[in-house]
């Protein structure tokens, strides 16, 4: 009698002891699968020469306005941000197949993008611009008639230029020199291959005033306004709900004035 009670006992302590491991098992996995999810890592696309927006510094460091402001954003949405620079021409294309997991890169958006990205929430305005050097002669955007002209391919810019009828119809070729990078075609301004070149208000004017001021000079006038945002695939919707609800975020309390202000000021 007493062994078959003291069994029952050994054999019920057994059985918490057991179902007390697999709980504290699913337990462990469960938090392991949270850590996981929370700190997931997102692949962003960018263009590594754009600046301010993003770019290597002389130290070759990954820097930027957009630089630091994804990574704040993406750690308050519980993600890690990993930067990869992108042939910015297939660009959407390196999206679509998984190469990257965002756009983010002084990114403006436009109605042919639209039709390829979901957007964020916009966060910073823009121009598309025209600078040239200052021995010019140019003044404004018509002066530049004749004129080879520059731009980035598969920038807003591009765009911008061939949906200006009247400004394309009087550059040179009709159609501007296109560049895989801004740098490439500041280059070639400098040299004189083009005479001007259009692109983001944004960079041409940091651009500027960390070259040479007396170098350079803005003409008058501008391609358009437009906006920049975060591109992601059509269907990641809770990734690009987080990053706006971060952002707003970042407005309110203030960590994106002093981030803008660093940059812009």
């Amino acid at each position: 009698m007493k062994k078959s009670i003291f069994k029952k006992i050994l054999l019920a302590t057994l059985g918490v002891v057991l179902v007390s491991s697999l709980v504290a098992c699913g337990s462990d996995k469960e938090e392991k699968t949270k850590d996981v999810a929370k700190d997931k890592e997102i692949i962003v696309g960018l263009d590594n020469t754009f600046v301010p927006m993003g770019f290597l510094d002389k130290d070759n460091e990954l820097v930027g306005f957009d630089i630091d402001l994804a990574k704040e954003a993406f750690k308050r949405a519980g993600y890690k941000a990993k930067f990869e620079n992108t042939d910015w021409s297939m660009k959407e294309q390196s999206l679509k197949n998984g190469s990257v997991d965002c756009l983010w890169n002084g990114y403006s958006v436009t109605d042919e993008r639209k039709e390829k990205v979901a957007f964020s929430k916009p966060y910073l305005d823009n121009k598309q611009i025209a600078i040239s050097l200052s021995k010019e002669a140019f003044k404004n955007l018509m002066d530049l008639k004749d004129q080879p002209v520059g731009t980035q391919a598969a920038s807003s810019a591009l765009e911008a230029i061939e949906n200006d009828k009247d400004f394309i119809d009087i550059i040179k070729d009709k159609k501007p020199a296109t560049y895989d990078t801004y740098d490439k075609a500041l280059r070639d301004l400098e040299i004189g291959r083009t005479k001007a070149v259009i692109g983001d208000e944004v960079l041409l004017k940091y651009y500027i005033k960390q070259r040479d001021p007396e170098k350079y000079k803005v003409l008058e006038g501008d391609l358009g306004s437009e906006k920049y945002a975060v591109g992601f695939r059509k269907d990641d919707n809770e990734l690009r709900e987080s990053i706006d609800k971060a952002l707003d975020e970042m407005k309110e309390d203030g960590t994106f004035k002093k981030i803008e202000d660093k940059w812009f000021k």
